[in-house]
């Protein structure tokens, strides 16, 4: 594979400091060709501060980056607001895209931005962070194969206990505060397991000893025929992070992950139970063991690599993105929900 000069377009993305990481962790894929600085947006953010993964690398201004001969692809790392119209721009110059998560506030727009890409076969690619995850993808994969059977419960959670005061302010200044910000990620499985959900009821509260307009302690219920799946996000759990969890639930069996991620060198895992045996696993309880993973945005890079290549389709298309987008506002308090059953 030629190596694929790139771009990112803001620092001020949570995720921003760990997207240019990963970039320079695969120097034999990726040739980063500069960044552009964005920290004078006036948008709600919460960068992580540490400009270490930018060091020796062209700080350039957006037209600047445009211009760069060979420019193959662009990381979209802006605030949460913003990452929308910055998008536009450069499907305006026909390049392919990884967009940090949220798809904004405006269905509408996010969903012409998705057919511009689309319709101009140009890779598109969101940022939700566990569609590299190993154990969340054999979930996926064992749903298909029909080894969980008919799923009836999932219960998933993204709280966590860190950025203090600073992060709580972040959350009070966006739309559905923390189910917005991370209740995506868990939404972007959830109707990759599922699909299109029959009704959506959210509980949109602030912590203990917080102002009503922050956001920050958040379930949304997800209704199905035959399934519920219940999402919780809180931004004040004491060792939350390390908590975080997915059960998911069927009528073969059950699959228990907790943390969701961990890149400490140990190995990540995942409790299974089978009440059918089938051609790789017998009945009963099983230990899952993924190995050590060392990045969380390694997967899921390379293959954007491989789709600006031509080596691969988008393995989700328009269709899965915008129905991401519409059950996240909804889940957010940010628009009314309608099953189209």
């Amino acid at each position: 594979m030629e190596k694929i000069r790139i771009g990112q377009i803001g620092i001020c993305h949570e995720h921003a400091a760990g997207k240019m990481h990963t970039l320079r962790l695969l120097p034999e894929v990726f040739e980063v060709v500069g960044v552009v600085d964005d920290r004078g947006s006036a948008a709600a953010q919460f960068p992580s501060g540490d400009l270490t993964p930018y060091d020796g690398l062209r700080w350039m201004s957006e037209e600047e980056l445009f211009a760069v001969p060979g420019l193959r692809a662009v990381v979209v790392e802006t605030p949460n607001l913003e990452l929308v119209p910055t998008t536009f721009r450069c499907l305006e110059h026909n390049l392919p895209v990884h967009m940090d998560k949220p798809g904004g506030d405006d269905l509408a727009a996010f969903d012409r931005l998705r057919q511009g890409f689309e319709e101009r076969n140009l890779p598109f690619q969101m940022g939700y962070m566990f569609r590299g995850n190993p154990a969340m993808q054999w979930i996926l994969d064992a749903a298909r194969k029909g080894w969980l059977g008919e799923i009836f419960e999932v219960q998933a959670s993204m709280s966590h206990n860190y950025g203090g005061e600073e992060y709580q302010a972040y959350i009070g200044r966006l739309p559905g505060g923390i189910m917005f910000n991370l209740g995506c990620h868990l939404i972007d499985f959830v109707i990759s397991l599922l699909g299109r959900p029959s009704g959506i009821t959210p509980f949109l509260k602030s912590a203990p000893g917080d102002p009503d307009r922050i956001l920050n302690n958040c379930v949304a219920v997800l209704e199905y025929p035959h399934a519920t799946a219940t999402l919780r996000a809180c931004s004040r759990e004491a060792g939350g992070l390390d908590r975080r969890r997915l059960k998911v639930c069927g009528t073969k069996g059950s699959v228990d992950l907790c943390p969701l991620e961990r890149f400490d060198g140990q190995p990540l895992e995942m409790k299974l139970f089978l009440a059918e045996g089938n051609d790789t696993f017998a009945s009963g309880a099983h230990t899952l063991s993924f190995g050590p993973v060392r990045d969380r945005y390694e997967t899921q890079l390379l293959e954007l690599a491989r789709m600006v290549s031509g080596e691969i389709p988008n393995p989700c298309d328009r269709r899965h993105d915008t129905l991401v987008e519409e059950v996240l506002l909804a889940a957010s308090g940010c628009m009314q929900y309608q099953s189209r059953r």
